[in-house]
């Protein structure tokens, strides 16, 4: 198996414990089943992707006034346009969401560095130009 692929899945699941562990946390955040965890977590994983980097550039100079505050926002912001999105998958709040997506980025961070799961920027000896996450980072 691909091991690019295997760090998708394992990231995958990071960021569904995440986002598991939120709607136990957090009263606004609920989620119905494992169906919806998953379409879920790939919609995250893609708002991450495309519209997070769009988001980063249009609000750099907010981002900056506000030394990261801004990026905090903008991926409660993803947390929330998720739970419009997916039919038994609800974010009650703005505050719900920013509290969820704390507490997703948080989960993303110790797991990851546990299980070494974030990309090293080297691969078969040759440096490479390390990429983002698709996964909420805070």
């Amino acid at each position: 198996m691909n091991h690019s692929l295997i760090q998708l899945i394992v990231r995958w699941a990071v960021l569904a414990l995440g986002v598991t562990l939120a709607t136990k946390v957090v009263d606004g955040i609920s989620c119905d089943d494992a169906n919806t965890l998953i379409i879920v977590v790939v919609l995250l994983s893609f708002f991450n992707a495309v519209l997070r980097p769009l988001l980063v550039l249009f609000t750099l100079p907010f981002i900056l006034i506000t030394m990261g505050l801004g990026i905090v926002l903008i991926n409660a912001f993803l947390f929330m346009l998720v739970g419009k999105l997916v039919d038994g998958f609800t974010v009650e709040t703005f505050w719900a969401a920013l509290f969820g997506a704390l507490i997703v980025g948080i989960t993303n961070m110790v797991l990851s560095s546990v299980l070494g799961t974030k990309k090293s920027g080297k691969k078969q000896g040759r440096k490479r130009k390390a990429k983002s996450d698709d996964v909420i980072d805070v």
